[in-house]
């Protein structure tokens, strides 16, 4: 009787063991993650240059490469057809800053200036962001965050 239990136990173990493995093999593959995407558009004002701020925390297991970072009019030819990540392969950098675990914070601010503000399409504005994870994996979200330029 004793034996079988503790056959029961160790086969118990091992079932557990190999489980705990699966579970921690595929948390590893895991793409790349953002949260807490927040836009930020001040337009020039008197002799002040305006700006674009974006934010977002991007987590991934293996550490994070790269951030692309496009912001684009809601009426543009990208509302029509979606963005794709070979769109984005041109796109500005995010400057990331780790932040605690698996996680930076990335932020991206270009300046505005009058001439940019007085060609700029008025309405709502979308932010896209491409992230690369350091194993090659990436997440693209075309809607990060949304901002308006009157």
């Amino acid at each position: 009787m004793a034996r079988r239990i503790v056959l029961a136990v160790t086969a118990g173990v091992v079932v557990l063991g190999g489980a705990g493995a699966f579970a921690l093999a595929y948390a590893g593959e895991q793409p790349p993650a953002l949260a807490h995407s927040t836009a930020h558009y001040a337009a020039p004002a008197g002799d002040r240059a305006g700006s674009l701020t974006f934010t977002t925390d991007v987590t991934a297991s293996s550490g994070v490469k790269d951030v692309k970072v496009l912001a684009w009019p809601a009426n543009s030819t990208f509302a029509k057809q979606e963005l794709t990540a070979k769109d984005m392969a041109s796109a500005e950098s995010a400057v990331c800053k780790p932040s605690g675990g698996d996680t930076v914070r990335c932020t991206y601010t270009v300046p505005v200036t009058r001439a940019d503000a007085e060609t700029s399409e008025r309405g709502l504005w979308h932010v896209a962001v491409l992230a690369t994870a350091k194993d090659g994996d990436t997440k693209l979200v075309t809607r990060a965050a949304d901002f308006n330029v009157a």
